[in-house]
């Protein structure tokens, strides 16, 4: 490995961002930086404001490990301008990260594949939200379509506050939708490569996996093995690989699915760059695989190494 950490010559870490997520992809820049730099590499964190370029054009790097999580950074925009800059960046390329970032979108390109994802209507005005109520009935989600870590989520399990779900859902996008709810078992399940990470169950005792399940909670549990059998495993995994491929994915990324209560799966979304905190399921899915934080973080930066980019 030293030889290749050489290889990777001038990195840049780029964390935090402008997005409702900001502080979440701060975190995760931080484990992220610390592990390169011990790991040898001359890794460099960079706070990504709208001179992010500058920044990037002045410090002559050689590549970009880019953490940043949510609009700017993991919707396609960066990964332009890194092309535009001629940076071999982490992760997905422009269109993949733009689909993922959009679960709407995301959602009719599984659709129009034929792989199972729940139901949904867009709610584009108050006019829209009694048909939504009527098709999809009870309990159904209402998301913002361009916000990850939940933000701006909510469960709605009484038609009276779907109205209030809405506005919240549309103070964060001007393109809002409901889904139905998937009453089951939630999984994750992370790619690395060609390599699928082993699936970890999530249990909370929140109403949902919503942001502070996600990065504050201690009462959030995380099953590894997931507890499937070897059959339902498999079809898990066929499906999330097909789920990465359709949106055009690389590098690395987790899919969110939930399992009815007659054992179908139904894919959520992509996150076409996961968090890395001490609370995020792509490391604790690693560690399950023998792949320690360190050599993941390596792992990931090393396919920047791979051309394609």
């Amino acid at each position: 490995m030293s030889r290749q950490v050489k290889q990777f010559g001038k990195v840049a870490v780029l964390m935090g961002g402008w997005s409702a997520e900001r502080e979440v992809s701060l975190r995760s820049g931080a484990a992220v930086l610390a592990a390169l730099q011990a790991a040898g590499v001359d890794a460099h964190g960079i706070d990504a404001g709208r001179d992010v370029l500058e920044k990037l054009s002045a410090g002559k790097f050689d590549r970009v490990f880019n953490i940043l999580h949510g609009r700017g950074g993991e919707d396609g925009a960066m990964q332009g301008a890194l092309e535009v800059l001629g940076l071999p960046y982490t992760g997905s390329g422009v269109l993949a990260s733009a689909l993922s970032m959009d679960k709407l979108r995301t959602k009719q390109i599984w659709q129009s594949m034929g792989l199972p994802t729940p139901p949904s209507a867009i709610l584009r005005a108050e006019e829209d939200l009694a048909p939504a109520l009527r098709d999809l009935g009870l309990p159904l989600v209402v998301k913002p379509a361009h916000e990850g870590s939940s933000v701006g989520m909510s469960k709605v399990t009484r038609a009276e506050d779907l109205h209030a779900a809405w506005a919240l859902a549309a103070r964060y996008d001007d393109c809002v939708f409901a889904e139905r709810w998937i009453t089951g078992k939630e999984y994750t399940v992370a790619l690395l490569g060609e390599q699928v990470l082993p699936a970890i169950r999530v249990e909370t005792p929140n109403a949902f996996y919503d942001y502070h399940a996600k990065y504050q909670a201690d009462t959030t549990r995380y099953h590894v093995p997931c507890g499937l059998d070897a059959a339902a495993l498999a079809r898990l995994e066929t499906l999330v690989k097909q789920a990465f491929s359709a949106l055009g994915a690389r590098g690395w990324g987790r899919v969110d699915v939930m399992c009815d209560e007659q054992g179908r799966f139904w894919l959520i979304e992509l996150n076409s760059i996961p968090g890395m905190t001490d609370h995020s399921l792509v490391p604790k899915a690693a560690k399950a695989a023998g792949i320690d934080f360190q050599e993941l973080v390596l792992r990931i930066l090393a396919q920047t190494l791979e051309g394609g980019k």
